[in-house]
């Protein structure tokens, strides 16, 4: 169970930040915002992941979920999110709204830090 903000960010770093090449990965949430499953949507090269907006909505509509959070890693370190990742984001998020799914944060994670999408204001 991630409760709070902080707990997330910790739970994300350990996950991804020294990984040595990109994942993408889904927390599927219930109505409760409590975690459904956290499952590695692809693995890819140092800089690139493939992400495949319908897989994501046809997987959170197996899991009965209700909201999502979308995660990734940049090797690099550096969890600025690319123009690629903004355009992706905004596509998972047009697909998941016509089936009512909640995409609550993408976050991008480096050894840096890491960057959410919601409070820099791209979603």
């Amino acid at each position: 169970m991630i409760s709070s903000w902080t707990a997330l960010l910790a739970y994300v770093r350990v996950a991804l930040a020294d990984q040595p090449r990109e994942q993408f990965r889904v927390l599927f949430l219930d109505k409760k915002n409590q975690l459904i499953a956290d499952e590695t949507m692809n693995h890819g090269t140092v800089d690139h992941a493939a992400v495949y907006p319908r897989e994501v909505v046809r997987r959170a509509l197996e899991l009965s979920s209700s909201a999502i959070i979308l995660l990734h890693n940049h090797p690099s370190g550096d969890p600025s999110p690319s123009h690629a990742d903004v355009d992706m984001t905004r596509q998972i998020i047009e697909a998941a709204r016509a089936l009512k799914i909640s995409v609550h944060d993408h976050l991008v994670v480096g050894r840096e830090g890491v960057a959410s999408f919601k409070a820099l204001g791209l979603m």
